[in-house]
C-alpha cells in the first residue's frame, strides 16, 4: 500500500498544481520534438551573406581581434584611408611603411552593429565549434558528402531558443491584453510560422531583435498601465521609460534601423504615461543615445563616420549593383542626385506595398490582422498598443524602402533588411482576437464545432511548416555556397595573404582567410589596392560570376570587367597586360586565380 505521503502525491500530479506542471512539462516535450524533427529534415545552412558576416565578426571578439572582419568591403578601404589621410594629411601613402586603409592586419569592421556578433561571440565561448567541414561523422555529412556546418548549427539552434522565448513573451502579451484563449491561440499560430522557423536557422539577428521589440512593448504596456492609474508610482514609470530607452537603443545596435522605432515608442509615452508623460519620453530618448553613443564614437573615430559603410547602404541602390561597396575610388559626386534617390525610394516602396506583406511571417494572418484593427476593443490598453502597431508598421515600411542594401538581393525574403517580421507577434495577436471575435458571433450548438473551425485556422497556418518539413529538402545553401571547396581553396593562401572573392562573405565565414570583395572594375580599382595596399594573391570566382549571363554580362561585358577576365582566363589562357594572377584552378564549383599553382599536384 503507498503511504499516505505518496497517495498526497500523486493527488497533486491527478488534481492539484502538479497537473498544471506535467501540462507544462508534456508541452515543453512536444515543442523540443518539433524543435528536432525541424533540424532533422527542414533546417537549412546560412544562404544570408549579412549572416556570414556577423558571425565570422563574431569568431574574431571570441578569438581576441575586437571588432574586426576577413570580409573587406573595398568602400570601407576608402573610408578608413581617407579618414587616416584627414587626420594625417603629411601622410604619403606607400607600401612600404604605410597601412592608411589597415589592410594588412585587422581591418575593423564598419558594417555590423556590435550586439548580435557579441552574443554569438559569447555563445562561442561557451561551446568552441569545430571549424572544420565534417564528411565523416552521421548527421553533419551523408555517405562522405558534406552536410551541416556545425558552427552554423549551433547559432541556430541558439536562434531556435529565441524563437520559443518569442513564442513565450507574445503569449505573455497577448494574456495581459485580452485572455488566455487568445493567449494560447497567439502562441499556437505563431509557433507553427514557417517564416520564422526559417529566419531562426537563417543566421540572422531577427530572432534577438524580436525579442528586444516584444520587452520593449511589455514595457510601454507596463507604462500605460501605471499611467491610468489614480495614483502612479513615479519611480516605475521612469524606470520603465529607462528600460524603453535601453531597448531601443540595444536594438538598434542590434540593427540600426531598429532605432526608428523610437519615435512610436516615445509618442505613445508621451500619450499614455499619466501625469509625468512629458518627461517619459525625453529619459527614453536620452537613455537611448547613452546606450549608442559609445559604438557611434568608435565608429567616428575609425572611419570618420557614425555607421560606417552601414551608413551608406540607403544610396547604394542608386549605383549599378554593388558597386559603391566594391569601389575604393568611388564617385561620391552622384550621391548629390534626387532623383536618383526618389526613383530608388519609390522603387523599393512599391516592391513593399506588391510584395512586402508576406514579409510579415504569418501568411493568412495578415488579412486577419488588418480586420482587428478595426475592431472596438474593450481593453483600453489593446486599443492604445493598436495605434503604436499602426505607427510602427508605417515606421517600419518607410525604414525598409529607405534601407534595402544590395546584400538583400542574394537572398530577397530572409535578409536583414527585413524589418515587417518583427510585427509578427502583433500581426498573430490582433489576428487572433479578430478571429476569436467572429467566432463568438457565430452561435455554435456544438462546442466541438467551434473547435474544429479553430483548429482549420491553425492548420492553415501551419500547413507551410508541415509541408516544409515533410519534403525535407537538402542542408546545403548549394549553389553558391559549398564550404569544404571554400575552406580547400582558402587554405592555398597562407594566414596573412590577401584574398579577393565575388563571395567575400563565405572565404571569411568557412574559409577563415581575410578577403576583399571583388572591386569595381579589373583594372583601375583593383590595382589601386594590389600596388598601393597589398598585394592580391588569388582570386575565387564562384557560381555568381560562373553562372551570369554569358552574352550579355560574360562575352559582350566591359573590357575591363571581371567576367570579361575571367573567361578570357578561363577559355584562352588570355590575361591583361601586366596582371599578376596567371595561375588558374577549375573547381567544381568555380575557378581560381593565383600567381603560382599552389595545389597539390594532381
Amino acid at each position: 500500500m503507498p503511504t499516505p505521503r505518496i497517495q498526497e502525491l500523486i493527488h497533486k500530479l491527478e488534481v492539484g498544481g502538479g497537473a498544471r506542471v506535467l501540462q507544462y512539462i508534456m508541452l515543453a516535450v512536444l515543442v523540443a520534438g518539433l524543435m528536432f524533427i525541424y533540424d532533422l529534415r527542414a533546417y537549412k545552412g546560412f544562404a544570408a551573406p549579412e549572416a556570414m558576416d556577423a558571425a565570422q565578426v563574431a569568431r574574431n571578439l571570441e578569438e581576441g581581434n575586437g571588432f574586426s572582419t576577413d570580409f573587406i568591403r573595398p568602400f570601407s578601404l576608402y573610408l578608413v584611408q581617407e579618414h587616416h589621410l584627414a587626420l594625417h594629411p603629411e601622410s604619403v601613402l606607400s607600401t612600404n611603411n604605410l597601412d592608411p586603409a589597415r589592410i594588412r592586419g585587422l581591418h575593423p569592421d564598419l558594417a555590423n552593429p556590435p550586439v548580435y556578433p557579441v552574443v554569438l561571440a559569447g555563445l562561442m565561448k561557451i561551446r568552441s565549434p569545430d571549424w572544420t567541414t565534417e564528411t565523416r561523422k552521421p548527421f553533419w555529412s551523408d555517405n562522405g558528402r558534406f552536410m551541416r556546418y556545425q558552427p552554423e548549427f549551433s547559432i541556430a539552434v541558439f536562434n531556435q531558443i529565441l524563437l520559443l522565448a518569442t513564442v513565450a513573451l507574445t503569449f505573455l502579451l497577448a494574456r495581459k491584453l485580452f485572455d488566455s484563449q487568445a493567449a494560447w491561440l497567439s502562441a499556437l499560430l505563431l509557433l507553427g510560422a514557417d517564416q520564422l522557423w526559417k529566419f531562426s536557422v537563417s543566421g540572422l539577428s531577427t530572432m534577438l531583435l524580436l525579442v528586444i521589440f516584444l520587452g520593449l512593448i511589455l514595457c510601454l504596456v507596463k507604462a500605460e498601465e501605471l499611467g491610468r492609474a489614480e495614483a502612479p508610482k513615479t519611480g516605475s514609470l521612469f524606470g520603465l521609460a529607462v528600460a524603453a530607452g535601453v531597448l531601443t537603443g540595444l536594438g538598434m545596435l542590434t540593427r540600426y534601423s531598429f532605432g526608428m522605432l523610437l519615435v512610436p515608442a516615445s509618442v505613445f509615452l508621451l500619450l499614455y504615461g499619466g501625469a509625468k508623460r512629458k518627461w517619459l519620453p525625453l529619459v527614453a530618448v536620452a537613455v537611448f543615445g547613452v546606450v549608442i553613443s559609445p559604438w557611434l564614437a568608435r565608429n567616428l573615430s575609425v572611419s570618420g563616420t557614425l555607421f560606417g559603410t552601414a551608413g551608406y547602404g540607403f544610396i547604394a541602390d542608386t549605383f549599378r549593383g554593388s558597386e559603391l561597396m566594391q569601389s575604393i575610388q568611388p564617385n561620391l559626386a552622384v550621391m548629390t542626385g534626387l532623383r536618383a534617390y526618389l526613383h530608388t525610394y519609390l522603387s523599393n516602396l512599391n516592391s513593399i506595398f506588391q510584395d512586402g506583406w508576406q514579409q510579415l511571417g504569418i501568411g493568412a494572418m495578415g488579412v486577419l490582422f488588418f480586420a482587428g484593427l478595426l475592431l472596438g476593443l474593450r481593453s483600453v490598453a489593446a486599443r492604445r498598443l493598436r495605434y503604436f502597431t499602426m505607427a510602427s508598421l508605417a515606421i517600419l515600411i518607410l525604414t525598409q524602402a529607405f534601407g534595402k542594401t544590395v546584400l538583400a538581393n542574394l537572398s530577397l525574403v530572409f535578409n536583414a533588411d527585413n524589418l515587417l517580421v518583427l510585427l509578427a507577434p502583433l500581426v498573430v495577436i490582433f489576428g487572433a482576437v479578430f478571429f476569436l471575435t467572429l467566432l463568438d458571433q457565430m452561435k455554435f450548438s456544438l462546442l466541438a464545432a467551434r473547435y474544429g473551425v479553430i483548429a482549420l485556422l491553425v492548420v492553415l497556418v501551419w500547413q507551410p511548416l508541415a509541408a516544409n518539413i515533410f519534403t525535407r529538402s537538402s542542408p546545403l545553401a548549394y549553389p553558391p555556397y559549398y564550404p569544404p571547396e571554400i575552406q580547400q581553396v582558402s587554405g592555398w593562401l597562407k594566414p596573412g595573404e590577401l584574398m579577393m572573392s565575388d563571395m567575400p562573405w563565405a572565404v571569411a565565414w568557412y574559409g577563415q582567410r581575410q578577403c576583399l570583395w571583388l572591386t569595381r572594375d579589373a583594372q583601375t580599382d583593383f590595382y589601386a589596392i594590389n600596388d598601393y595596399l597589398a598585394p592580391v594573391k588569388g582570386i575565387y570566382f564562384s557560381s555568381l560570376t560562373m553562372d551570369d549571363k554569358f552574352l550579355s554580362n560574360l562575352a559582350r561585358g566591359e573590357a575591363d570587367s571581371w567576367g570579361r577576365l575571367m573567361l578570357n582566363a578561363g577559355m584562352m589562357n588570355q590575361y591583361p597586360n601586366g596582371f599578376p594572377l596567371k595561375a588558374p584552378k577549375f573547381l567544381s564549383t568555380g575557378m581560381f586565380l593565383t600567381d603560382r599553382q599552389r595545389w597539390p599536384k594532381e
